[in-house]
């Protein structure tokens, strides 16, 4: 396995001498935000998971290895390429056998940073159930992943294009626990809240971290959910964004929309029928969920 590796400098003596470090995907980065927005996000991100004691790894696929850790030179390539892979489970050995360049979605970053150590990743929102999802099955391999694989994703809930009931009863079906990070409602990505509750409320890194541990010392297999609502100052208004969502839906199935495609369009939809507003919230949901990602991992480490 090894031999697909590589590490950063940084990452590779932080895992040596048992630091925390916090995963990071690439897509975000290569199909989520237009460039330079997307370089300078990515290194903001890094830079305040630093600033919580811990060590980012920006995850991706180059040369046929998976990178735990991406150079400045490196984070550059994803930020300007085009014609980028969004690697999941089923396109890992795809993209490293023909040593083509893959941006790692959720599913596919829990992947690697499993197989780096590494226990805590930070994203903006995970994948799930569709809306109309009982009809066209469409359901993201990210809840497959959290099903199977020991990564804590701290997130601000599921995009909230998605169908947020159904997402939390597949986690649920698969013993996921959803812990809100001092919340007791699922948040929304947007918006703060939702209609929906969490297992759990949990208000500090440290007993976050315990119940993580704790998990995984029981052999517990699979990963968790670590919500953590967008901050005040950025969320939409909750109604007002599930208006603009229901008329980006409508267009995308008026243009035959479908698959991996769906996401991306309706996420340009909103922004567009937001002014931008959408892709500043996006931008502070990532950032807040840098920072307390990299407490939970520090706090991992200690207890």
């Amino acid at each position: 396995m090894e031999q697909f590796l590589s590490y950063t400098k940084e990452v590779e003596e932080a895992l040596h001498n048992n630091q925390p470090v916090v995963a990071l995907e690439s897509t975000i980065i290569s199909h989520g935000l237009p460039f330079p927005q997307n370089l300078e996000m990515a290194r903001k991100v890094e830079t305040i998971i630093r600033e919580q004691g811990a060590v980012p790894a920006t995850i991706g696929i180059m040369d046929g290895q998976i990178k735990i850790g991406l150079t400045e030179e490196e984070l550059n390539v994803f930020a300007t390429s085009e014609n980028v892979h969004k690697v999941s489970r089923r396109d890992f050995a795809h993209v490293i056998a023909q040593k083509e360049l893959g941006a790692t979605t959720v599913a596919g970053t829990m992947i690697a940073a499993e197989l780096a150590g590494i226990k805590v990743f930070a994203t903006g929102g995970i994948g799930g159930v569709h809306r109309e999802g009982e009809i066209t099955w469409d359901v993201s391999a990210d809840l497959t992943e959290l099903a199977q694989t020991n990564v804590a994703v701290v997130c601000a809930g599921a995009k909230s294009i998605l169908d947020i009931g159904r997402t939390l009863e597949y986690l649920e079906t698969h013993g996921v626990p959803v812990i809100g990070y001092k919340t007791n409602t699922f948040p929304s990505f947007y918006s703060r809240v939702s209609e929906f509750g969490v297992d759990y409320q949990i208000d500090e890194p440290k007993s976050v971290a315990k119940s993580l541990k704790t998990k995984w010392d029981l052999g517990l297999e699979g990963g968790a959910i670590v919500a953590n609502p967008v901050p005040k100052h950025a969320e939409l208004d909750y109604n007002e964004i599930e208006h603009v969502i229901e008329e980006a839906i409508t267009e995308a199935k008026d243009h035959n929309i479908t698959g991996k495609e769906v996401t991306p369009f309706i996420l340009d939809k909103v922004k567009s029928l937001t002014d931008g507003q959408s892709l500043e919230t996006n931008l502070a949901l990532v950032y807040h969920n840098a920072e307390v990602a990299g407490q939970v991992a520090k706090a991992y480490k200690e207890v």
